[in-house]
């Protein structure tokens, strides 16, 4: 990485304080000291979500140790998607009215980083690999404080780091426009969707409406495989959790398995897959399989459920399932293990559905909610697009085969 400027290559831990959150045990959840704590679910590429906080306990002392000041730069330290190891943003909240959790790592540049450029150089790490590659890779990717820490920085002088924050400051504007748009576009759908299943609210089901227990329609809940997976791409291709992506299967990061897999557990068009072990935020995901690759299966921390398609449309029932009011009832049956809870799919399958009886209902209220889905779809493709572009010019900039003077002309 070289900029038109000179540079030196310094570990990231020589320049600021590298420090790793405090962790979330039983007795920090009920404790005195209550104190809201970021994790990685608030944090997204170059911002922060604050709408859905958690507290813990938290010491005098530890509000010291992990309250967060405006420009300190949080990190996911842990991620199912690896290439989301080392997702970071800025922190713009007040000092000290947020601390955050092991799941986080905190970034507090010294004098001669401005945390702007800091944050350009960690996601142009992420997005090139660099997180990856020295990440512990097991069913959650970890990039660790101390191999970050000891990463080399490619430090330039101040002036230098100025002119290209400037630069990308002025992308990152046109970046918020299309995000503001985004959220608009699910907050519309999201009040369709309320709207359009008002029944599953309603102390009884609304006219033309049945209630009956998940397993009257849904006569099955099959376990994927728990074989060893590899990246070998000459085995079969294994869904796992990080496949699950906004209610859509996402096909990168893929593994594979390298024995045969019985031909009853390859998936097919219409199968919904559930994601039964997670962490709390993310349990109960769920998605159609709508033949984005040949051929696949699907490991054992998902579940496939078959509907009883007289009754039920697959596409309805990934609507019910993520639906708010769900997602808190299949929470509510989940038990905690170690970092992640787990759903009993005969659980899952004693909650109660409501659902339109006509099935030409059902494809009306999906087919309502895929007009805003499509939008955010085409929005979320120009948002990709410019951050790309973003992506290229933080290369050429810090690569030097540009100037930012030249950029701003």
């Amino acid at each position: 990485m070289r900029s038109e400027a000179p540079v030196s290559w310094v570990p990231v831990e020589n320049l600021g304080d590298v420090r790793m959150g405090k962790q979330l045990s039983p007795a920090s959840r009920t404790g005195a000291g209550q104190w809201p704590y970021l994790r990685v679910a608030n944090v997204y590429e170059g911002r922060i979500d604050y709408s859905d906080v958690n507290s813990m306990a938290f010491s005098a002392a530890e509000r010291e140790t992990y309250g967060l000041m405006p420009g300190d730069i949080l990190l996911n330290e842990g991620q199912e998607n690896l290439m989301m190891v080392g997702r970071s943003a800025l922190y713009d909240g007040p000092p000290g009215e947020y601390c955050f959790q092991n799941t986080l790592i905190r970034f507090r540049p010294g004098p001669d980083v401005l945390p702007e450029f800091a944050q350009a150089v960690f996601v142009w790490w992420r997005a090139n690999a660099v997180f990856a590659g020295i990440a512990e890779k097991t069913s959650i990717s970890h990039l660790g404080g101390s191999r970050f820490g000891a990463l080399l920085f490619p430090l330039i002088p101040l002036v230098a780091q100025r002119r290209i924050v400037d630069v990308l400051n002025s992308v990152t504007e046109l970046e918020r426009g299309i995000e503001a748009s985004i959220a608009k576009f699910h907050n519309l759908r999201q009040g369709l969707l309320l709207a359009s299943m008002k029944s599953v609210a309603s102390a009884q089901p609304t006219a033309g409406w049945d209630r009956v227990p998940l397993k009257d329609v849904v006569p099955s809940a099959e376990y994927g495989i728990s074989e060893a997976l590899d990246r070998d791409a000459s085995g079969v291709p294994v869904l796992r959790m990080n496949n699950i992506q906004s209610a859509r299967i996402d096909a990168s990061e893929l593994r594979y398995c390298p024995v045969p897999v019985p031909s009853k557990l390859f998936l097919r068009r219409g199968d919904v897959l559930f994601n039964r072990t997670n962490s709390m935020e993310h349990i109960g995901k769920a998605a159609m399989w709508r033949d984005e690759l040949p051929s696949a299966t699907f490991a054992s921390y998902l579940v496939r459920l078959v509907p009883d398609l007289q009754h039920m449309t697959p596409e309805y029932l990934v609507e019910w399932l993520m639906h708010p009011l769900i997602r808190q009832r299949v929470r509510s049956i989940s038990t905690v293990a170690v970092q992640q809870v787990n759903v009993n799919p005969s659980r899952l399958r004693e909650l109660e559905i409501d659902l339109p009886v006509d099935l030409a209902e059902q494809r009306r209220i999906v087919a309502t909610l895929e007009v805003c889905g499509e939008q955010i779809g085409r929005e979320e493709e120009e948002l990709n697009k410019l951050r790309q572009l973003k992506q290229g010019l933080v290369d050429d900039l810090l690569w030097g085969r540009v100037t930012a003077s030249g950029v701003a002309a």
